[in-house]
């Protein structure tokens, strides 16, 4: 029987946390212990556990920029009817954008208020930051104020930017080359989309190959974390997953409601019944693009959409409208940045929901997806992006619970949505066959 990838990945992550908190707990707790024996968990961790853990991710974030910027402008210039579609398109970007920032704050809010990642002595702190690689740690200096990044969204030249690793600026730039198709609308614009498309394509593809290589990538990361601070760590993931779940949670069951009662005008009981089977399969895949086809159906069939409204809206949720996504890549970039000692100014914590909410639009509506969105905020407000490596190891369940939400706000949205627009349904019908 074949072993699914993410049972793999969690023996991954349970092997190297114990294996790496039994050699701290024997290795350097132990006064008894010879130095030379000390020494040579040392030469082990920094020749095979970390070697190996960086390549792994130096593989994923070499495929960051390219899919970063084709999802993008993708994600963008779906909305390319928009100005023929008037309101309909209008209300599908208004919702995605508030609701996104909605669940971005009650994130942050929330790993403000609990502070998972706070618990580290100094010493390791700051010893974790010294191995982190150069490019990888601007956490302890020259970090960008919330001006500074503000400015530096419009970059002189996008290409330079890219190459400095200034990836707001990269990411802007693929937000106006979106907006750009959906304003140019010729044939040769067209086809460039169809190119971003096939890098796209492609980046995934080998995003995939490499996540195959997670089970060892994760073991190392994780035995190289455990024996530098022994198994405490593992209390503070604990409780990192616990501050995602109990977010997801309130977005799920207090802000939706809140929509589907006081602006939808139905029954949240009802609309919970009506979308369960979305949300099994959402849960099952955590995928939102792998649910896409079940979704279109409960729109239909369950909840009595309009299909032209509800097709286009599903189809762009599926990609544009990931409000979960967004939540997670907030509580986990402030929880890396806890853990790390980095203390972000209300500025810099102001970009963050910013990048999230662009990158709840441009991230793949696949499972994991968002964690190579993670790396690039990460790196942008001088958190080691390193750090994912742990998000890995404890990844699988909440991210089968934000594909739930994803899929529950895509849901949500189309409801919101074909309110009163039933009269639009034909010239919906029209683009959609265009």
């Amino acid at each position: 029987m074949r072993i699914p990838l993410h049972v793999k990945i969690l023996a991954g992550a349970a092997l190297g946390a114990i294996l790496g908190g039994a050699a701290c707990a024997v290795f350097q707790d132990d006064p008894a212990t010879a130095a030379n024996e000390a020494a040579q968990l040392e030469w082990a961790v920094k020749n095979i556990a970390k070697p190996v853990g960086d390549v792994f991710l130096n593989l994923l974030f070499m495929l960051v920029l390219p899919l970063m910027f084709a999802a993008l402008v993708l994600g963008i210039s779906e909305y390319k009817d928009l100005r023929k579609l008037g309101r309909i398109g209008l209300k599908t970007l208004t919702y995605t954008i508030l609701v996104s920032m909605v669940a971005v704050f009650i994130g942050i809010t929330l790993v403000n208020l609990f502070r998972p990642g706070d618990g580290i002595p100094d010493d390791i702190r700051t010893k974790l930051l010294e191995s982190a690689s150069a490019e990888k740690t601007a956490a302890t200096t020259g970090v960008k104020s919330g001006i500074d990044l503000l400015v530096a969204i419009v970059p002189r030249n996008p290409i330079k930017a890219a190459a400095e690793g200034d990836y707001l600026a990269w990411m802007f730039f693929a937000v106006l080359i979106g907006l750009g198709i959906c304003l140019a609308r010729t044939v040769a614009a067209e086809k460039f989309r169809d190119v971003m498309q096939g890098l796209f394509d492609i980046c995934m593809r080998l995003i995939g190959l490499v996540i195959r290589l997670a089970p060892l990538g994760v073991f190392a990361l994780l035995f190289k974390t455990t024996a530098e601070l022994g198994w405490e760590i593992l209390w503070q993931l604990a409780k990192y997953v616990m501050v995602v779940l109990l977010a997801l949670a309130i977005h799920q069951f207090v802000v939706y409601p809140l929509i589907i009662r006081f602006v939808a005008k139905r029954s949240p009981l009802q609309f919970f019944r009506d979308i369960q089977e979305a949300m099994v399969t959402a849960f099952s895949t955590s995928s939102s693009n792998a649910t896409l086809p079940t979704a279109l159906k409960v729109a239909e069939e369950n909840l009595k959409l309009p299909p032209q409204v509800s097709r286009f809206v599903l189809t762009v949720g599926a990609t544009a409208n990931q409000n979960g996504t967004a939540l997670f890549e907030g509580i986990t970039v402030l929880f890396l940045a806890q853990f790390y000692g980095v203390e972000l100014d209300l500025g810099q914590q102001i970009i963050v929901v910013l990048m999230c909410i662009l990158g709840g639009i441009g991230t793949a509506g696949v499972p994991s997806g968002s964690l190579p969105v993670i790396a690039i905020i990460c790196g942008m407000v001088g958190i080691p992006p390193e750090g994912i490596g742990m998000i890995f190891g404890v990844d699988r369940l909440p991210d089968m619970c934000r594909t739930v939400l994803n899929v529950t706000g895509d849901l949500a949205a189309a409801v919101v949505v074909s309110r009163g627009e039933e009269s639009h349904a034909s010239e919906i019908n029209e683009i959609l066959q265009d």
